[in-house]
């Protein structure tokens, strides 16, 4: 069978499909060359904003137009939460159960029938075990910690697409981390819809910390990088322990979305612009020139001028290295939706332009001043005669050289060139490639 997957959407989607990829593969499918028309045509699909549905969608659409006759498949957020998906597709799936997801996809493309299969993600109990792993070709792996959401933010309609909290047992991500560093990968990305929460559904109720503190174990030679986290878990205690696992990366992606304490209160945010604050502190005062990067979105309902002038003064103070701006979009199913103040699309626009450029300074700023400095580089894809990676603390970094995929070097940073930083290596292979 030959297929091709389109994903939208968060990293744990972007995980997933490699998941689903890895199942494809093991079952003898492969993808479908440019110029091949599919057996089979995926959409993994997103529904965080109301554009992301119609972006899936769109997205569906396309891909059964370039490859007529095929089977047209849909799972994720979007086809979990939205009806519409069973008018669209021969096989919707909701956001779970992706072995079974795959044995219908074998079963539409064989018998040429259809199927649905979106059941009450809060009924799920426990966290499906996937493979974990990356993409062909690529030199960091993922490996999916948690599942699911009891935020309920007003603006969110996540956990109805996902369920509650569930998360992979210790054990579990030890094995999978080992697996990992064992095929060579040099860099274990945990992500999760809200890793904050991680193991408070677990019988010995296991931390972040913790299962942090198991990939190193297992898996020592890697660096680990996090997903987006929520800021409440950013303890002193935290910090403690994490800086005394030298292959944390020190770039942390904290969820914010507004900077202006009336906004973060009807977005049924769970900290203040001042706790906020103090967590960017510690982080700073136990990883220095760590990478600070955050979500905002503008324009939610009710903000005022004076609202998002405070939002555009905190971020600013919180000197964040990079930002995604997104103006609000009207979810249907969440509370913000029915908010009064709703205000137009030009009104989110331009103030998602006016953070967008600010962002957009503190971005070079930060990369200015890394200038100087040493840092550690895993190399990645090649651009012409140079190769591009990412250093630990997330910058992107281009040296002069090839054949470098999968190698991390020590790279001195002489320049800024845009949004990239440029630099020069100053020792040999510090690890073997891929």
């Amino acid at each position: 069978m030959l297929y091709i997957i389109n994903t939208l959407g968060c990293k744990v989607n972007q995980y997933e499909t490699q998941a689903m990829e890895t199942l494809l593969r093991e079952r003898g499918h492969r993808p479908a060359c440019e110029g091949e028309k599919a057996d089979c045509v995926i959409v993994n699909t997103c529904a965080v904003t109301a554009e992301s549905g119609r972006k899936s969608r769109q997205t569906l659409r396309r891909l059964e137009s370039e490859n007529p006759g095929a089977v047209s498949a849909v799972c994720g957020c979007w086809s979990q939460t939205d009806e519409r998906a069973r008018e669209l597709a021969d096989v919707v799936w909701g956001s779970g159960d992706r072995h079974g997801f795959i044995d219908a996809v074998e079963r539409a493309v064989s018998e040429r029938s259809g199927a649905v299969n979106v059941d009450v993600p809060f009924a799920r109990k426990v966290i499906e075990d996937l493979p974990a792993g990356a993409y062909e070709g690529h030199a960091r792996a993922w490996l999916k910690i948690e599942d699911g959401c009891a935020n309920f933010c007003s603006y969110c309609i996540i956990p109805y697409a996902r369920g509650g909290v569930r998360s992979l047992p210790l054990e579990r991500i030890r094995e999978e981390a080992g697996r990992l560093s064992g095929q060579g990968y040099l860099e274990i990305v945990l992500t999760g819809i809200e890793v904050a929460s991680y193991g408070r559904d677990l019988p010995d109720k296991p931390t972040l910390a913790d299962a942090i503190e198991a990939v190193y174990a297992a898996a020592p030679a890697a660096r680990i990088r996090l997903g987006s986290i929520e800021p409440t878990v950013i303890t002193e205690e935290w910090c403690e322990r994490m800086s005394k696992i030298p292959t944390l990366c020190p770039h942390f992606h904290l969820s914010m979305q507004s900077g202006s304490d009336g906004v973060l209160e009807r977005m049924r945010r769970k900290y203040t612009t001042a706790e906020f604050y103090a967590v960017c502190e510690r982080l700073r005062r136990y990883f220095p020139h760590c990478a600070l990067t955050t979500d905002l979105i503008t324009g939610f309902p009710g903000e005022t001028e004076v609202e998002f002038a405070e939002t555009l003064g905190f971020i600013q103070k919180c000197r964040f290295a990079a930002m995604h701006v997104f103006p609000y979009s009207r979810r249907p199913g969440t509370v913000a939706d029915k908010l009064p103040g709703q205000l137009t699309h030009a009104v989110k626009n331009e103030r998602a332009h006016a953070a967008h450029e600010i962002a957009l300074k503190m971005q070079h700023e930060y990369l200015e001043s890394c200038i100087g400095r040493v840092e550690r580089v895993l190399f990645e894809t090649e651009e012409g005669n140079c190769s591009v990676g990412h250093a630990e603390n997330y910058t992107q970094v281009r040296i002069e050289g090839t054949n470098l995929r999968g190698i991390v070097k020590l790279v001195k940073i002489l320049a800024v060139s845009g949004q990239m930083l440029v630099g020069a290596t100053i020792d040999a292979d510090t690890s073997k490639k891929l």
